[in-house]
């Protein structure tokens, strides 16, 4: 029997998950790395972290479950998206730590690009925002920042890539500088119409082609892990950014299908089928995947939600492990007013505030770190209801709404999330589908899984929370959330 091996290089862990040909889990292994801050807004990580702890995990996972190389039919992998390394095409080493999707210091370049007149053209090409969320402002400060950046970028010594590119790179000992078409969107440099990196915008960042990646599609064989890494030569197959491997593994398959993922940020995505639909409500147009023809997919992005269950741990230490927050949420019936707004490095979709800071308001003398940790949740929850609103005015019709990720075990939020969207919000069996969908994709193009149909066969429903709320009482409470919102924007200055 064979098995495929999931390589997820997520924002703060790095897993492997083997699966079996039912989609089930055999294995995982999972370490976090350090989470660098050198200064308010800014996140780095220092890439040979992210390559060790993933090449450590694929190997604890293989040898976990009993497994030799020799037993895997393919790799596949999904990546945090954004995130932005630059390293030495003659040494594999970078010139500075990634620069993570979370990261705020390319907010001036935005806002130059931005009263330059140059917004429109952007969006209209690659179906994005001028944010500094986006890999191509953080390369342009690389080559600004680093010194002999630049003029080695001129002559060819360089690399970039998202962290697809960089664990492909190591992953095959140097063979392959490339990428895959869902990360190749989420650069500020592809043109989703000519399937494409563009020279005009390549031109207005001032960044040589010469450092970028080829776009490969998201299922085909690549190449095959370098000799002696595994013990035997592993095919790698499958590569997509994390949120449309999950739309993917959550076999969104089909237009108007959406999944919510609760990871480090909060991720929902609709799938519009092979149609561009640009959106008039803040929220992203972007590639899910490309396999015999293109899918594309409206999204909505929320910059802290995970995290910010971290930051109670290990930044306020009001609970030891992720784990109790349900728990500590349970204590107290309601927030007792207490809101919480996680802008920790400005505000995601819809709002698009790189100036705005978390906020914690309503705090009484009778305030407990019960009702922290319930306002908490709540506030992972309305962020995707900001999104789920903006979706609906762009046409999103969303009868149910399927959710995974590490939050999405927790019961009292997703009642919480089902509530205050007003819609069914579904969990799957196997929650793991951001893994499960670069399983899928690698699965597929070695001929593990014969088709879709296959894959659609595979997915089983856990649980279904439907909404109990009212209509008068949603509303309010989404009133105030936003009035909340409100007060945490434009707060830094930088």
């Amino acid at each position: 029997m064979s098995y495929i091996l999931a390589l997820d290089q997520g924002t703060t862990s790095s897993r492997a998950i083997v699966f079996d040909a039912k989609g089930r889990i055999k294995k995982i292994a999972q370490k976090e790395f350090r989470q660098i801050f050198p200064q308010p807004g800014w996140v780095e990580h220092e890439a040979r972290d992210i390559w060790s702890t993933q090449v450590g995990v694929a190997q604890e996972a293989i040898t976990g479950a009993g497994l030799r190389a020799s037993d895997i039919a393919a790799i596949g992998i999904t990546n945090q998206r954004e995130t932005t390394v630059i390293w030495d095409r003659a040494t594999g080493q970078p010139i500075h730590n990634a620069i993570v999707w979370q990261d705020r210091r390319t907010a001036g370049i935005c806002d130059a690009l931005r009263a330059a007149g140059h917004e429109a053209v952007f969006q209209h090409k690659t179906g994005l925002l001028l944010d500094a969320y986006f890999s191509g402002t953080k390369i342009r400060w690389l080559l600004d920042n680093v010194d002999g950046a630049r003029a080695k970028a001129e002559r060819g010594e360089l690399a970039f890539g998202t962290i697809d590119s960089w664990l492909v790179w190591n992953l095959t000992g140097g063979e392959l500088h490339i990428t895959d078409a869902s990360n190749a969107g989420r650069t500020l440099l592809y043109n989703l119409h000519t399937g494409d990196w563009d020279d005009e915008l390549l031109g207005l960042l001032d960044i040589p082609r010469s450092l970028l990646p080829e776009v490969r599609s998201n299922s085909e064989v690549y190449g095959t892990t370098a000799e002696g890494l595994f013990g035997a030569r592993i095919p790698i197959a499958g590569m997509a950014g994390d949120q449309q491997a999950a739309t993917f593994g959550q076999v969104c398959h089909t237009r108007g299908m959406a999944k919510n993922t609760y990871g480090t940020g909060c991720f929902m995505l609709m799938n519009t089928g092979g149609e561009i639909v640009p959106s008039a409500n803040k929220l992203l147009t972007t590639l899910a995947w490309q396999r015999d023809t293109t899918t594309y997919a409206l999204e909505g992005s929320v910059f802290v939600a995970g995290a910010l269950v971290q930051w109670l741990r290990d930044g306020l230490g009001i609970i030891r492990s992720s784990g109790e927050i349900e728990a500590l949420a349970a204590t107290v019936p309601d927030t007792d007013g207490v809101c919480l707004v996680p802008a920790f490095v400005g505000l995601g979709a819809p709002h698009w505030d790189a100036y705005a800071r978390g906020t914690l308001i309503g705090l009484t003398r009778g305030t407990t770190k019960g009702h922290i940790a319930r306002a908490a949740l709540e506030a992972i929850a309305f962020q995707s209801a900001d999104v789920l609103e903006a979706m609906q005015r762009d046409g999103g019709d969303l009868k149910e709404l399927r959710v995974d990720g590490g939050a999405s075990a927790n019961n009292l939020m997703m009642q919480f999330q089902a509530d205050i969207l007003g819609v069914s919000v579904v969990r799957p069996t196997v929650t793991e589908t951001t893994a499960l969908g670069a399983a899928y994709l690698a699965g597929l193009a070695v001929g593990y899984w014969a088709d879709t149909e296959e894959l659609r066969a595979l997915w089983q429903v856990d649980r279904v929370f439907e909404p109990a709320m009212s209509d008068d009482e949603r509303a309010g409470r989404l009133a105030t959330w936003r009035k909340a919102v409100e007060r945490s924007k434009g707060w830094a200055d930088v």
